[in-house]
């Protein structure tokens, strides 16, 4: 995988469940690259935020079929991370 931590994280994901999570659990969701493991997504978000990751959860999506005048499209899988942070660390995301 990519050793460069901007390429492996594409951006934090900010819906009402993921600002639930955060606020009561310290958890932060980010869209990453699809072939970023763990470790990686550890080691990316220690070095890009200066703080101490405890655990990293991750899922796959798959993209959506859409229909177009010509037949159906595929549109992209997309891969999401939940992080957990170590007590009393936060990350300033705006």
């Amino acid at each position: 995988m990519a050793t460069n931590a901007i390429y492996i994280i594409k951006k934090p994901v900010l819906t009402e469940k993921s600002t639930d999570a955060m606020n009561e659990h310290g958890r932060y969701t980010f869209e990453v690259d699809r072939k970023a493991t763990k470790t990686d997504i550890k080691n990316a978000i220690e070095s890009l935020y200066g703080v101490q990751v405890e655990r990293v959860q991750t899922r796959t999506q798959k993209g959506k079929l859409k229909r177009l005048r010509y037949g159906y499209v595929r549109e992209k899988v997309k891969k999401s991370a939940t992080v957990r942070l170590a007590e009393g660390q936060s990350i300033e995301l705006f």
